[in-house]
């Protein structure tokens, strides 16, 4: 609640992020500090990030234009981007009466298949200040646009479950595992492929009322469940649960589920009573874990030498697995690699084999440790949204493929995914809002290239972010301590109130009212706002839900005014596809069989050499230890989620600040690998492969295997200095653009091979938090002259 501090000179106000709740301490309208929410009995440490972030110099303040874009009009420009870019400031009106004189034109001259809505990203946890439903709403009331398909996430496992345990098993996996209270009830041993990291529990999007997920893996370690972490990194998992570490070698998850199932069946511990009633093609897939398809038996002695764990600590992995009952668990970064759909197809299958699938706290799981909203129970009434509509068209891309689509389209642009055989479109506009692909995407260098292509590119965000850098209309976005809201994310315990803590800074403009004023330039403004102001929408959703409930709940304004209201009907699932389990006949799953497909002839039908009808182990899995390029860049680093933020966002935290070394992002080195290469702690290295090279500062750690180097993501893209791709150490200049797979498309961020060497000299000074040149200027509302088509601008 709020509150005064001691000598009455400020204010604490509650707020809510996609880390959970919190209060900010507010002094002459100031974010001046922030502490924990008194609730939470874990709260994440990103919320001190905030007051920094709040009022940095990188905040936009008033809308901005390229003056490029002014001078020469839409069209191709390659200095979209460059760090030397110069921008002009203008009023609201100029703005939008240039972004609405480009929406006409586009729609009129290419059609709105032409208007690529990105909006990818999380941006602020409210359930109506939603970018991406903001400004998608917008873009269907106009006529469509180009939306993008699955996540960069979760794309792996987004299309290939579907396949193997139909939609609803996709919704299951997803949304409601088992909670962790049925775990500690029930589970003896939980496997986790990828670890259970904490740092990626602290984040749900929408935000969560509290912290719960760690408190909950050290309450089912005490209860008697044993944990098994199969991770490079041993801090994968929290302290308190007293997991075991098999530091596997990265990239060869899918050897060892196989070798798991080799001493199932070799062994007489698979379950084929449920193989036999819940699954087909569980015989093509016995026949090639035994070798008779391709005379390699794929045993521990087999899947050691890939993996560097010892075979008889397979076995008895494996023994264990079969002796009591089992959670076996595939973190969302196992997926982010290439051929990423394999290890989610293999561990699947591993489950089915132990036959617990469906059974309280056993089977297959997917995202523990990954995000907070799992294990945390489930809501089934839902939660109140923003409608967006319906979009006109249905040209749609795999999300993390949008720098193809950029540099490769119309009839050259030709890509297969999930058995089709598509066209990327021309794409002219560019529309994102809250999100920064210059934080998620791979391949950086490649990412600016593709972003020079559009004729213009709009960015609607809170602060001057790379994404930002690559626009050529900017407006300033409001954060969510300078709105009202309500929040909450799926399986939470509370729906909250949010109530401005603070005033807007400099001209920024709540995204509700930037779109409803360019709808009316664009002739539907009632169509998009309904008559309902920001307030009275708040309003229309959250009593729109109410209505949707069977339990009684207060009307708004007592809502309001209380701040809170529990969710009601709240479960606890207990398994992942447990009705199936009771009676396959009456529930089948979505698939063509109706059981679980550990063959599917669907996906065999399609001829992916790289994902063919069944998990298969492919040498040239991932970017592994052993691959080909080992002799140019012999490390493999892993690109993890930061702990120090969530994703980039306010990466000029103070949390966030005190995690770099010489203001770089940290690289960890086991002791080994640093040694060898000469490296002390702290030491500014260049980081580097064929595609790229960026500055980060040593930690030299035991706590990961040899050979492996970690440096997670989240800095902000710093493409200034002349010798290197990136002077703050974002490793997505390292990484490879590249889908999963034909199936999915999905993103291949997580492994990437590099060399590591000190970096010689003085190090190029950061210059991400700089925002960029910014000239007075107006052009009193006249929309340029486009170019000419696919030229470089007049």
């Amino acid at each position: 609640m709020d509150g005064s501090d001691p000598e009455g000179a400020a204010t604490y106000r509650r707020a809510s992020a996609h880390w959970g709740d919190y209060q900010v301490l507010v002094a002459g309208d100031r974010v001046v500090g922030a502490r924990p929410d008194p609730d939470d009995p874990a709260p994440a440490p990103l919320l001190e990030n905030a007051p920094d972030a709040q009022h940095h110099p990188t905040r936009v303040a008033t809308p901005a234009v390229r003056r490029r874009w002014l001078d020469n009009g839409p069209g191709p420009d390659d200095r979209r981007g460059a760090p030397d870019d110069e921008y002009l400031a203008v009023d609201w009106e100029t703005a939008l009466d240039l972004l609405a004189g480009e929406f006409d034109r586009v729609r009129r001259e290419h059609g709105n298949t032409a208007v690529y809505g990105g909006s990818y990203g999380w941006a602020s946890a409210g359930r109506f200040h939603h970018s991406q439903s903001q400004l998608h709403r917008l873009l269907n009331t106009i006529g469509g646009y180009t939306a993008s398909r699955d996540t960069y996430s979760h794309a792996a496992i987004e299309v290939l479950v579907p396949h193997v345990l139909g939609r609803a098993g996709l919704a299951e996996l997803l949304e409601n595992p088992p909670a962790w209270e049925v775990i500690a009830e029930h589970t003896d041993l939980v496997v986790s492929f990828g670890g259970l990291r904490v740092s990626n529990t602290w984040n749900s999007a929408g935000g969560r009322a509290a912290q719960t997920a760690e408190p909950a893996m050290r309450t089912a370690a005490r209860n008697g469940v044993r944990f098994v972490s199969v991770s490079p990194l041993r801090d994968d998992t929290p302290d308190g649960v007293d997991a075991e570490w098999l530091p596997a070698a990265p990239g060869t998850d899918t050897a060892i589920m196989f070798a798991l199932a080799h001493v199932l069946l070799t062994e007489g511990l698979a379950d084929t009573a449920f193989l036999d009633r819940y699954t087909v093609g569980a015989d093509h897939l016995r026949r090639y874990v035994l070798g008779e398809t391709d005379g390699t038996p794929k045993d521990p002695e087999w899947a050691a030498e890939l993996s560097g764990l010892p075979a008889a600590t397979l076995r008895e992995l494996a023994r264990r697995m079969a002796a009591g009952r089992t959670l076996l668990n595939v973190g969302w970064s196992v997926q982010r690699t290439r051929h990423g759909e394999q290890p989610l197809w293999a561990g699947i299958a591993l489950a089915a084999f132990l036959g617990q699938i469906g059974l309280p706290g056993g089977g297959f799981a997917a995202g523990y440790g990954s995000t907070g909203r799992y294990g945390g129970g489930a809501t089934p009434g839902g939660l109140p949204r923003l409608p967006q509509g319906s979009n006109p068209v249905d040209e749609f891309i795999p999300v993390a493929r949008v720098a193809d689509m950029l540099l490769h389209p119309g009839p050259g642009g030709v890509y297969e995914y999930n058995g089709e055989l598509r066209r990327y479109p021309d794409i002219r506009l560019v529309a994102w809002s809250g999100g920064n692909p210059f934080h998620h995407h791979q391949d950086l260098e490649r990412l600016s290239c593709a972003f020079a292509r559009p004729e213009t590119v709009l960015v609607v965000e809170t602060h001057w972010t790379a994404t930002a850098r690559h626009a050529d209309i900017v407006l300033p976005s409001t954060t969510a301590l300078e709105r009202d809201d309500i929040v909450a994310s799926r399986g939470d315990l509370r729906l909250r109130a949010a109530p401005r803590a603070v005033s807007p800074h400099g001209q920024a403009r709540d995204e509700y009212d930037v779109y409803a004023d360019l709808a009316r330039r664009l002739g539907v403004r009632h169509a998009f706002t309904e008559g309902r102001t920001s307030g009275e929408w708040l309003r229309h959703m959250y009593e729109t839900w109410r209505g949707g409930q069977r339990a009684p709940l207060p009307g708004f304004g007592e809502f309001w005014a209380a701040g809170t209201v529990d969710l009601p009907g709240r479960v606890h699932p207990s398994a992942v596809l447990a009705e199936f389990r009771r009676d396959p006949d009456s529930v089948p799953l979505g698939t063509p069989s109706g059981r679980i497909e550990l063959y599917s002839e669907t996906i065999a039908g399609f001829g992916y050499a790289e994902c063919p009808g069944h998990p298969v182990w492919l040498p040239e899995e991932g970017e592994r230890l052993r691959s080909l390029e080992s002799g140019t860049s012999p490390l493999l680093l892993i690109a993890n989620q930061p702990g120090t933020k969530l994703h980039s966002q306010q990466d000029m935290g103070a949390y966030s600040r005190a995690g770099k070394i010489g203001e770089r992002a940290p690289i960890r080195l086991h002791p080994d690998d640093a040694a060898a290469r000469g490296l002390a702690p702290g030491d500014i290295v260049r980081v580097s492969n064929a595609r790229g090279s960026c500055l980060a500062g040593a930690e030299i750690s035991d706590a990961l295997r040899q050979g492996v180097a970690q440096l997670s993501t989240g800095a902000w893209y710093d493409p200034s200095a002349p010798d290197v791709s990136c002077a703050h150490g974002n490793p997505n200049v390292l990484t490879e653009d590249i889908g999963t797979s034909r199936l999915s498309q999905g993103c291949t961020g997580q492994h990437v091979r590099v060399e590591v060497e000190a970096y010689e000299g003085a190090p190029p000074p950061v210059r991400a938090f700089e925002p960029p040149r910014l000239a007075p200027g107006s052009t009193g509302g006249q929309a340029p002259v486009a170019g000419e088509p696919g030229g470089t601008p007049r």
